[in-house]
This record gives structure tokens, C-alpha cells and sequence, in this order.
């Protein structure tokens, strides 16, 4: 699916800042309906504060953050929860209750937010979840079951049950295998395909930059310094820049 020229998510001058330390230092950006964005940046330079920000986790000291045409710090409770729903996050460590089944891992979400569904269609949307990230025959397991790449599937296609709008991944392909990466890369890419969703992933692995992303966002003292194509981005003679491709590829 092709990426529209009908921005979503619509960043302009965005601060935070805890006491003396500077996170975000203008943030100025916009992702595309159905596009893949993936934000790249070292450990500390607030990747994750961006994102508990654009899900109204954090509140910015200054700028605007309109998500689905909606100012993300003026929801209230209510609004909050229904902007939510149609804003999935997929954690890096796959967060399933492990006291759970998968079965019931995935209707836990349907039953908290979706009323008045039948036990027929409780079971059908946790089947078609499955069967999207190719782990139909997993239904009846426990999470202590499964490999890291399973589990990482898993809660992908549970936050897919509510067939969210903007998909958050954080760090998709982190502790995998490189053949794990490559079905988590190709998974990232078919959600797009089969929702038209945008997404935002968030990533150290330049793999899944390239093989995920319609625009990489390089996150450098605290703003995009850097956005553009994989290969734009990573043409540009800036040390901070080739530092980070030299460690992905040449170390």
C-alpha cells in the first residue's frame, strides 16, 4: 500500500524536559496515512518519551502533537480511552500476561474495549489475529511455551485485534535471531498491507530501517536532524550519522 500525502501525525515545536536535562528540543515532523516512519537515535536521546508523548502518556512543556486530527493533551478521560483503541503499541517485550493462554491473551483486549460481542465473534477475531502473524496452532499455549520471536508475534497480533489505525513498535526486532527479524520485518510490512495502517518503529537495527521504512527519522540532540529515504539519510558525511551506520554494519 501506497503512503498518501494526508498527514496523520502532525508534530511542530515540540520540547520536553526533565529538570536541567533537555530531551526534546523542537521536534517538528509528520507521518503520512499508511506510511512506515522509522525514528532511529542512540539510547537516552528520547525515542520512547516521543512516543509515551504522542499516545498522551507524557505531556509535552511546549509544542503540539495533533494525532487523527485530535490536539492529544486536550483529550479528556473519555476521549483518551477512544483515541487509544485506535492506537496500537507493540512493546519490546511483547507484554502478555503470563498467566494468560494466547487465546486469551488476545480476548483480553476485545472484551475491555469491544461490547456486546458474541462468543462467535470473540473467536473468530482471536483466529484471524492468529492467523495473520502465521501462529494459528499457538491458540491453546501458555506464553512460557513459546520462543522470543513467538512472543513478539503474539503481541503483535494482539494489539492488531482492534484493528488500530497508527501502530507503535518499540524495538521490533531487539534479542531476535536474524531469521526472526527478517518474518518481523515482513510481518510490520503486511500489517500496512492488510490495515493500511501507518506506523511509527522505533529501532537500533538498521536491517529493519531499511527493509520497514517508507522515511527514516534520525533523532540527533534532541531533534530530526535527519529524514528522508534509508539511503538519504545515510548518503549525508555528518560523523554522528556514519557513526551509527559504521556500528550497525561494519562493527
Amino acid at each position: 500500500m501506497t503512503p498518501t500525502n494526508d498527514p496523520v501525525i502532525s508534530i511542530h515545536g515540540l520540547r520536553k524536559s526533565f529538570g536541567t536535562m533537555h530531551v526534546l528540543r523542537g521536534i517538528d515532523l509528520e507521518v503520512n496515512k499508511s506510511e512506515n516512519l522509522v525514528v532511529l537515535g542512540r539510547s537516552g536521546t528520547g525515542k520512547s518519551v516521543l512516543i509515551k508523548i504522542l499516545v498522551g502518556l507524557l505531556k509535552p512543556d511546549t509544542g503540539s502533537v495533533m494525532v487523527l486530527g485530535q490536539d492529544v493533551e486536550q483529550l479528556r478521560d473519555k476521549e483518551m480511552d477512544q483515541f487509544r483503541q485506535k492506537v496500537g503499541f507493540s512493546f519490546q517485550s511483547s507484554a502478555l500476561y503470563d498467566s494468560m493462554s494466547i487465546r486469551e491473551n488476545l480476548e483480553f483486549p476485545l472484551v475491555r474495549n469491544v461490547r456486546n460481542l458474541s462468543r462467535g465473534e470473540i473467536n473468530e477475531a482471536v483466529e484471524k489475529a492468529l492467523d495473520a502473524v502465521g501462529l494459528s496452532q499457538t491458540i491453546n499455549q501458555m506464553p512460557s511455551e513459546l520462543s522470543g520471536g513467538q512472543r513478539k508475534r503474539i503481541g503483535i497480533a494482539r494489539t492488531l485485534i482492534l484493528k488500530p489505525e497508527i501502530m507503535l513498535y518499540d524495538e521490533p526486532t531487539a534479542g531476535l535471531d536474524p531469521i526472526t527479524c527478517i518474518e518481523i520485518n515482513n510481518l510490520i510490512n503486511d500489517v500496512r498491507e492488510r490495515l493500511g495502517a501507518t506506523s511509527i518503529i522505533i529501532t537500533h537495527d538498521l536491517t529493519c530501517a531499511k527493509a520497514t521504512g517508507d522515511r527514516v527519522a534520525m533523532l540527533l540532540d534532541g531533534r530530526f536532524e535527519r529524514v528522508g529515504t534509508f539511503d538519504e539519510v545515510f548518503a549525508d558525511p555528518d560523523e554522528r550519522v556514519q557513526q551509527f551506520y559504521n556500528y550497525n554494519f561494519v562493527n
